[in-house]
């Protein structure tokens, strides 16, 4: 028999097994490309990135983001972080055409003898197709769609575009897209200063971030970086001598921490919300702005510290309010061994807030304490604003001197401590303050007044307590702080600092609705009249009785009028009570009213974004003209409008003048701690449930408000004064410190003249108890003290004789 059709048959089968795939092949190739997305859209690559905030300075004080991701040039990446990457991921990636066969054979080899996959074989430029073109699909269709885009892209994109978007848009681990992310988050630098060491540890990371994770395993996170050393000696790109070097190296994980992001967060917080409401949402946390705002960190970092500290003085006056907790001995343990991993596990010095300390005894001075593994110890004498403080038992009441009586710390007891010298850990007992958290709330808010910009701005005690921004967004009872408005207006009706009112009792009768009578008796905060008060000694000792008879005398609707040109925007109440500060009014807009007298009469509107960049450097928005020197685009927007002069240069600088004597003289004492010229206001109401002081210099402007969130006293002699002028004297103390002292500009037509303070009236020269007054141009008084005569009809109201 012949074999001649044997061998034909073999040679059509063998034909027909290698055509029939290839025609399949080629026919699923035509099939697949026609729908696979077009690689010339990498060219233009536009990944997610995060949105950054700038204070005034160039530090960021936020970042908002979905992906955080920092696109980086090539240039900019060291040689040996791209051959770490290389070496561990694709080692062929320079010879290959985007498929590398061996490895693919290789690793279906090594996954049939798993009996799983444990190794894969797509090439970096299969990944970039994966990550950027198709959907995470584990199919074989989308492995084949892989490779044809793989093929594609190095026919059109250079090697070191290839690497560009891998290096950009690989996860590394911990919210980091790519390499530049990463830099910062393991390592807090640049990717341009990364060594080899840290270069390998990152390129170990891709294959599983978090198992190799250097802050959750960093022994995993060495064995890797040994391997990809390896990787790169085999390579040629290093030798055994720099990989061994390497590997020795000690590395450093400096976990990427805005030290900033607590004590910024109402002002990024504000800034957030406007990005989101004008942009939308996907814009702020994908498209890369660049936001430039007016925070000066100083001012902000110091208007922080002092809303906290004032808050906490406030609250030590009104008494210890006892133990956060009493634990049991096992309890103790437990408590312990927990604070040493969370409060104290980077160390004890780099605890600066207070902590909690379990009491464990005491002595006739000193109240015994643990916290973490160290003993502590805090002066009863140092926390008298607790009140006699008794060490009992575990199973005793325990109690605080809130109600006057007597604190009793019962053993195990949980109490918050100040750390007041951590460098002495080793040496003995750690010396320690009594703390306690305060319940009342603060807001803080300065500006420069010539420009509006916003240099800080504090909402509240705690950010990460209370999101509640009442700087802002918290309308409270301004008290005695509105009078230098009241004040002004008058000054402008004909009033001058020398005209005298007379400080009596009053009574206002109106009958409700019901028919009943209802009386109201404005008074003096100290219950006392003073009898003839001219205005300058009306508001630098905040005289309610004259105020009223001054609003009354130039009309509630004149006076709120004059209000809203100021800034004043909230519903005022159209009744006499306006002059004792019962309408409720932001510290913002507080900020706005006094900025117009600080500003020479000018009203600016505040802002707090000086100017806003997309992700190409383009100036969207922006408060300098100079930016949009080719005219405003439809996408862009001058942010800021022009300065507009509401009140006259001399009525802004009276006002200033008298407001400098309520600091000299009146209830802005505090303020003379500054040693420079001061203009201010204290704000008390009636109630004690609101304080507030506003005041300021040349260069800078700020308002205090301290008050309770849910409305209730502040508490015995808590006024605007006490209460709240402290937070602005160490805020203004510290942002001051380089800004030297100057006057108060005097308009050219302001005239001074001596006055006799009994009367009002001109002093001779030689009186010896004349003061000096400033008037407006021709409203000096023109008769002299010792010429006066009876008051005449149209004086009545003023004198009240």
């Amino acid at each position: 028999m012949s074999l001649r059709p044997f061998a034909k048959y073999i040679a059509l089968a063998l034909a027909a097994a290698i055509l029939i795939p290839a025609v399949a092949l080629v026919g699923a190739y035509y099939y697949v490309s026609a729908s696979l997305p077009k690689v010339d859209t990498l060219s233009d690559y536009r990944p997610p990135i995060i949105t950054r905030v700038y204070s005034s300075n160039g530090e960021i004080i936020a970042e908002y983001f979905k992906e955080r991701r920092i696109v980086v040039p090539v240039e900019r990446m060291p040689q040996q972080l791209i051959q770490s990457f290389v070496a561990a991921e694709d080692a062929n990636f320079f010879e290959h055409e985007g498929i590398d066969l061996p490895s693919i054979a290789r690793a279906a080899l090594k996954n049939l003898r798993a009996g799983g996959i444990v190794q894969g074989g797509s090439t970096i430029t299969q990944q970039v197709a994966k990550s950027l073109l198709l959907t995470p699909e584990r199919k074989f269709s989308r492995k084949f769609k892989e490779a044809i885009l793989a093929w594609r892209m190095e026919q059109r994109l250079s090697k070191e575009g290839i690497l560009y978007l891998y290096l950009n848009q690989i996860y590394l681990g911990h919210g980091a897209y790519g390499v530049q992310a990463a830099a910062e988050n393991y390592y807090n630098k640049n990717v341009e200063d990364l060594t080899l060491a840290e270069c390998a540890m990152l390129a170990g990371l891709p294959q599983a971030p978090s198992r190799y994770s250097p802050y959750r395993n960093f022994e995993r996170a060495k064995v890797r970086q040994e391997y990809v050393l390896d990787r790169m000696v085999k390579e040629g790109f290093i030798d055994a001598a720099q990989a061994a070097q390497a590997f020795e190296q000690a590395i450093e994980i400096h976990p990427r921490e805005n030290r900033y992001i607590r004590d910024t967060a109402y002002f990024t917080e504000q800034v957030r919300r406007y990005l989101e409401n004008r942009f939308g949402e996907e814009v702020l946390y994908t498209q890369g702005l660049e936001v430039h705002t007016s925070m000066d960190l100083d001012q902000q970092l110091a208007a922080q510290a002092a809303v906290r500290e004032n808050l906490r003085a406030h609250d030590k006056r009104r008494g210890f309010r006892g133990p956060l907790d009493i634990l049991t001995e096992e309890q103790v343990g437990d408590f312990l061994a927990e604070q040493m991993e969370s409060t104290f596990a980077d160390g004890l010095t780099a605890v600066a807030e207070p902590v909690r300390a379990v009491v464990t005894g005491s002595t006739k001075s000193t109240v015994k304490l643990r916290l973490g593994r160290w003993q502590a110890v805090f002066d009863k004498q140092q926390a008298k604003w607790a009140g006699p403080i008794e060490v009992v038992s575990a199973d005793a009441a325990s109690s605080g001197n809130v109600d006057g009586g007597k604190t009793r710390l019962p053993l195990g007891s949980v109490v918050e401590v100040r750390i007041l010298s951590a460098a002495e850990a080793n040496k003995g007992p750690l010396r320690v303050e009594l703390e306690q958290a305060p319940l009342a709330q603060g807001a803080l808010v300065a500006m420069d007044p010539k420009t509006g910009l916003v240099t800080a701005m504090v909402g509240g005690a705690d950010f990460s307590q209370s999101q509640f921004n009442r700087a802002v967004q918290a309308q409270r009872l301004p008290g005695s702080a509105i009078k230098p408005i009241i004040f002004a207006a008058a000054l402008d009706k004909g009033y001058t600092p020398a005209t005298m009112i007379l400080d009596n009792p009053l009574i206002y009768r109106e009958q409700a609705e019901s028919g009943e009578l209802n009386e109201w008796k404005p008074k003096n905060y100290e219950n006392k009249f003073h009898g003839m008060t001219s205005l300058r000694e009306a508001l630098a000792h905040s005289r309610n009785v004259v105020t009223v008879k001054i609003l009354e005398d130039i009309g509630v609707g004149y006076a709120i009028n004059y209000a809203r040109k100021l800034g004043i925007e909230s519903p005022l109440t159209r009744d006499l009570t306006l002059a004792l500060g019962s309408s409720a009014v932001t510290p913002m807009e507080m900020a706005t009213a006094f900025s117009v007298f600080a500003n020479g009469g000018v009203r600016v509107s505040p802002a707090y974004i000086e100017r806003i960049e997309d992700r190409d450097g383009r100036v969207i928005e922006s408060i300098d003209p100079a930016d949009f020197s080719q005219g405003l685009q439809a996408d862009q927007r001058l942010l800021r409008q022009e300065p507009v002069r509401v009140i006259s240069p001399e009525t802004a600088y009276l006002i200033t003048n008298l407001m400098e004597s309520v600091v000299q003289e009146g209830t802005g004492w505090r303020a003379r701690a500054l040693g420079r010229p001061v203009a201010g206001k204290t704000g008390t109401t009636n109630d004690l449930k609101d304080a507030w002081f506003v005041g300021y210099v040349p260069q800078l402007l700020a308002v205090s408000w301290v008050g309770y969130d849910q409305e209730r006293p502040l508490g015995y002699q808590e006024t605007g004064s006490r209460a709240a002028a402290p937070a602005w004297v160490e805020f203004m103390q510290s942002a001051l410190r380089e800004v030297p002292p100057r006057h108060f500009t005097v308009p050219d037509s302001i005239e001074f003249a001596p006055i006799d303070p009994d009367n009002g009236l001109l002093a001779v020269e030689d009186d010896p108890d004349l003061s000096i007054e400033a008037f407006a141009p021709g409203t000096a008084p023109t008769s002299y003290s010792m010429d006066r005569e009876k008051p005449r009809a149209e004086d009545f109201f003023r004198l009240d004789l």
